[in-house]
């Protein structure tokens, strides 16, 4: 069974977590094919953007129960480093990533799209990090990437009382970007992958770099950051030929070198 199935729309990279029946929790198989799947997205320098969604009614609701129910405490800080690896080799592609969230994205899923570049969501979707109900708490990131997705207080309120919210809930305090109407979802996604795509990838991949390592870094080492990149795009071809492209009227072909 494809666990998580990949598909080309161009330039973009398709996922879909595919364990419908079991709302696409996510169990260590699960965990493993995504990390799979971004390792071979990695590598394809033809790719230029990513939408992650989810078969069936759901995103992800959640990791799966009925493994974590026979973990002890070594078998769960295992699990939790799993999930880890699942989401930082999401977020680490240079590639942006974009979450369509099409249904639950509850606990471990919605910390999967949490580690998106920023999340699409139908009007549908529910969000939320349920473990405290569980005796649990977030085990894939929930508790640093939530806060700085929509503040501590908010990510407080929905980590310590455990209640989800809905689509648009989360657009107001901007957890998700945009909400969609179920069966515009995907097309919006992949229409801004599409967008991504017939930018400059270089730029848009140094652009990506520098928010992310910017967010923890002082505002004068950002600063440097960025100075050193402009330079380094700026000896790129796709720049020259950007520029030329615009005085000339032109849409510009990019081919990132």
């Amino acid at each position: 069974m494809d666990l998580v199935r990949m598909d080309r729309r161009g330039a973009v990279a398709l996922l879909t977590l595919s364990r419908p029946d079991a709302l696409n929790s996510l169990d260590t198989a699960m965990l493993d094919a995504l990390i799979a799947r971004c390792a071979e997205v990695a590598v394809d320098g033809s790719l230029r953007a990513l939408v992650l969604t989810g078969a069936g009614r759901a995103f992800a609701a959640g990791a799966d129960i009925a493994e974590m129910r026979g973990h002890d405490a070594g078998a769960a800080e295992r699990f939790s480093r799993l999930g880890h690896r699942a989401t930082a080799s999401l977020e680490a592609l240079s590639i942006p990533t974009i979450a369509a969230v099409n249904g639950y994205a509850l606990g471990g899923g919605c910390e999967l799209a949490l580690a998106c570049d920023w999340i699409y969501a139908s009007e549908k979707a529910r969000f939320g990090q349920p473990e405290v109900n569980l005796g649990l708490i977030p085990g894939f990131g929930g508790t640093s990437r939530l806060p700085r997705r929509v503040g501590a207080a908010w990510a407080k309120e929905l980590v310590l009382t455990g209640e989800p919210l809905r689509a648009e809930e989360a657009l107001r305090i901007g957890l998700v970007n945009r909400v969609f109407p179920p069966d515009a979802l995907l097309e919006a996604a992949l229409k801004a992958g599409a967008t991504i795509a017939s930018r400059g990838p270089i730029a848009v991949a140094q652009a990506k770099r520098l928010i992310q390592e910017g967010q923890g870094a002082d505002v004068r080492v950002a600063h440097a950051l960025e100075q050193a990149a402009f330079g380094f795009v700026s000896a790129s071809e796709d720049r020259s030929e950007g520029l030329t492209a615009f005085l000339e009227k032109r849409d510009p072909v990019f081919r990132a070198r």
